[in-house]
């Protein structure tokens, strides 16, 4: 199991705005804790479905991937994917051929610093579990 270190420059952690309303649209998450739960959540069920393009939209240009490769407190064998098009390689090359059935982080631990939250959470790839075996950085 390889957990990830997954930095995301997000511009905003709400739902855009609707103006012509539905009834089948989930309202805004109310608060920050809420917001990046969603963003999470969001990412996992995309990995799931292979929406790459929805994927795509959760990732600013500058955003990267980082894995620590089971030595967090080593960053010099870290593996990178620095920037959008990286990005969309990783998951089309890496994540989708593994077809993953779930990807849903578990005890998710959101702590929020003025305009960074870090997230860590319980990593569940088949019968392997690894507590806070991921880590998120949102900024």
């Amino acid at each position: 199991m390889l957990p990830a270190i997954l930095c995301v420059i997000l511009a905003s952690c709400t739902a855009p705005v609707v103006t012509g309303g539905s009834c089948d649209l989930d309202p805004a998450p109310a608060g920050d804790e809420a917001a990046i739960r969603a963003v999470i959540e969001a990412e996992g069920h995309y990995v799931v479905t292979q929406q790459i393009d929805a994927l795509m939209a959760l990732w600013t240009e500058s955003a990267f991937v980082a894995n620590a490769k089971n030595t967090p407190d080593t960053a010099d064998d870290d593996q990178f994917w620095r920037e959008k098009d990286a990005i969309r390689h990783r998951y089309v090359r890496t994540v989708f051929p593994g077809a993953p059935a779930a990807a849903a982080p578990a005890d998710l631990e959101i702590r929020i610093d003025g305009n960074r939250a870090e997230v860590t959470a319980t990593t569940r790839i088949g019968a392997e579990v690894a507590p806070a075996g991921d880590r998120w950085v949102l900024a």
